[in-house]
C-alpha cells in the first residue's frame, strides 16, 4: 500500500485495538508485547508486500460491501497478532533458552501466520454473507462491544 492517510491508519489500528481487546485486555499487556503488537501492527498496515491490498481485491463485491476497507484491514491485524501471540506463548513455553526462541522466531512464522491470519479473515468475511449473527459478531468486536 502506498499511500495511507492518517485516518486510515487511525481507524485500522482502532479496530485492531478493540478487537484484541475482546480476547486480551491490551492495557494489561507487558511493555514490551505492546511494543511488539506495534511493531506488527505498523508492518501490516504498511502492506508493503501488497499481500492484504491483493487480498481485499479478491474478496467479492457481496463480501466488501459488508465492511469498510479498514475495519477489515484491523480485523485482520487483530486476528494475526491473537494468532502470533499464541505461537509465541508456545514457542516460550517449548524453548530452553533465549537462544532457542530467537532461532524459531526467524524462520518464517509471522509471514506465515499473517498469510495464514488474513485467508482466515476473509474466509469469515465471506462466510458473513450468509450468516448475519457472524456478521453481527464482527461488527460488534470491530466496535469493541
Amino acid at each position: 500500500m502506498t499511500d495511507i492517510s492518517p485516518e486510515y491508519k487511525a481507524r485500522v489500528e482502532q479496530v485492531s485495538l478493540n478487537v484484541c481487546n475482546t480476547v486480551i485486555p491490551m492495557d494489561q499487556i507487558p511493555e514490551n508485547l505492546m511494543e511488539a503488537y506495534a511493531n506488527l501492527c505498523n508492518e501490516l498496515v504498511e502492506d508493503n508486500d501488497e499481500k492484504f491490498a491483493k487480498g481485499w481485491e479478491a474478496l467479492p463485491n457481496s463480501a466488501k460491501a459488508l465492511l469498510p476497507r479498514e475495519d477489515f484491514h484491523g480485523f485482520y491485524i487483530a486476528n494475526a497478532w491473537l494468532q502470533l501471540s499464541r505461537v509465541a506463548q508456545d514457542i516460550s513455553d517449548m524453548a530452553d533458552s533465549d537462544e532457542a526462541i530467537d532461532e524459531k522466531e526467524y524462520n518464517g512464522i509471522f509471514t506465515r501466520i499473517s498469510d495464514e491470519s488474513l485467508k482466515e479473515s476473509a474466509k469469515k468475511l465471506k462466510k458473513s454473507r450468509t450468516d448475519r449473527a457472524l456478521l453481527n459478531s464482527i461488527r460488534a468486536v470491530i466496535e469493541g462491544k
